[in-house]
């Protein structure tokens, strides 16, 4: 397990100052991830699945584009990047090995059938996330399922805009007794962003509030009155004129990758989120994000990478967006499963 990380406890008791906000009130769990070397017994993102030797690794069927990446190079230069990052002043530290230069002599005389994609593509393992790290985990339906796994396609598809499609499964993690060793990959990927880098995590819970705008018009009002906030100990009075723009960045959804909490509109407004299988309203399950925080959510930054957060280039970078990952334009891939059965679809959505 990672090193702890530490949110700074939220500025303003908002619940006391908006006591509606009392009941409304969830645990969240920041997963708080970190390159790492995480094994398949750890929880992690990127990392190796608990998965059974008898059943089959999920393929997406497409139908897809074309991939543009060699997987096996994404991770070579991503290991290079590496190497060259610990080892800054070494003028050689960027430059291939003897064997980094026959893999990559090997791919690019490798010719790859053009129509690979219009086949089932191997799966990539997004998430792994075991309960016993992340307690607030429920598994729908009142299962014993303790292991949470998703996995995500890596090439873009005609009808899916701007991020990966993903799959969803939960098991015991005492019932895989006989482990996949060796699962299968696909050739290319559409992006290197497409492809996590493995990371082991530092779960953490916090409370979390809805955002602004699934809130009734009456207490919207009173979030945008400046005369109900002052004399709160902690208000920052640089939002004086925007105090709902207070709430939203430093009070109500921790940013960053999490389990459960509230969801993070923006992008589109609230929606319904009910279950095409029972009409259920859905739970919000996983929040795949680009990046750990931005300008208007800088209060959530954890204590022990505040140094990080403040530096430029590589550490900045690093502790901004630890997994690689991006979902289109810096956005979020937020994970929704129905409470009643594990076997129902689950949905996404971009934010």
């Amino acid at each position: 397990m990672n090193s702890t990380r530490t949110t700074p406890p939220r500025p303003v008791d908002v619940a006391a100052v908006f006591p509606q906000l009392a009941p409304l009130a969830r645990t969240a769990t920041r997963l708080h991830p970190r390159p790492g070397e995480p094994t398949l017994h750890d929880s992690s993102v990127g990392g190796p699945l608990l998965w059974p030797a008898g059943e089959p690794w999920p393929h997406c069927e497409g139908p897809h584009t074309s991939g543009a990446y060699s997987l096996e190079v994404v991770r070579l230069e991503r290991r290079v990047r590496a190497r060259k990052a610990m080892n800054p002043e070494d003028p050689y530290a960027g430059s291939y090995t003897p064997e980094e230069r026959e893999v990559l002599e090997r791919v690019q005389q490798t010719d790859v059938d053009d129509e690979w994609a219009d086949g089932p593509v191997a799966m990539l393992p997004v998430a792994q996330l075991y309960v016993r790290d992340i307690p607030a985990l429920r598994p729908p339906g009142g299962s014993e399922a303790d292991l949470l796994q998703v996995l995500w396609c890596p090439l873009d598809h005609t009808e899916d805009v701007y991020m990966p499609r993903t799959a969803v499964f939960w098991r015991s993690a005492a019932d895989v007794t006989d482990i996949l060793v060796s699962p299968p990959e696909p050739p290319l990927v559409e992006f290197e962003e497409y492809v996590p880098v493995p990371c082991v995590l530092a779960p953490e819970e916090v409370t979390e509030y809805p955002n602004s705008l699934e809130l009734s018009k009456e207490l919207r009002e009173q979030l945008g009155d400046w005369s109900r906030w002052q004399g709160a100990d902690g208000v920052d009075s640089s939002y004086a004129p925007y105090p709902e723009s207070f709430y939203h960045g430093a009070l109500s959804v921790a940013p960053g990758w999490k389990a459960g909490g509230w969801a993070q509109w923006g992008y589109t407004d609230p929606m319904p989120r009910l279950c095409r299988a029972c009409g259920t309203e859905m739970d919000p399950l996983l929040t795949i994000a680009t990046v750990e925080w931005n300008g208007d959510d800088d209060k959530w930054i954890p204590y022990e990478v505040r140094d990080a957060a403040a530096s430029s280039g590589d550490r900045r970078r690093d502790a901004l967006q630890p997994t690689g990952i991006q979902i289109a334009d810096c956005h979020k891939q937020q994970l929704y499963v129905c409470p009643v059965s594990p076997e129902h679809p689950h949905m996404e959505l971009m934010q």
